[in-house]
């Protein structure tokens, strides 16, 4: 495997898991949530994450992979510096 797909994985994985806990945080301050939204808003998530970093560590075009680490880091900085 390459260095730059581990990179790129890495930081993906990063800035996914930031989305992830942005994505909880957003569902649990809906009224009346319950616990279990809050818990397969989390799943979900996590496994849309984990689908993209294996794309990314696998078979994606570096242009691509880069994109997708971009595109996370700029929504990472954007939905935590709205607040």
């Amino acid at each position: 495997m390459e260095t730059w797909r581990i990179v790129a994985t890495g930081l993906f994985g990063a800035g996914g898991l930031v989305m992830t806990l942005v994505a909880m945080a957003q569902v649990r301050d809906r009224r009346r949530s319950t616990h279990a939204e809050v818990v397969r808003a989390g799943l979900i998530s996590l496994g849309i994450v984990a689908v993209l970093a294996l794309l990314v560590a696998t078979i994606l075009p570096s242009v691509a992979a880069w994109g997708l680490v971009a595109a996370t880091a700029f929504a990472v900085f954007f939905l935590t510096m709205m607040d």
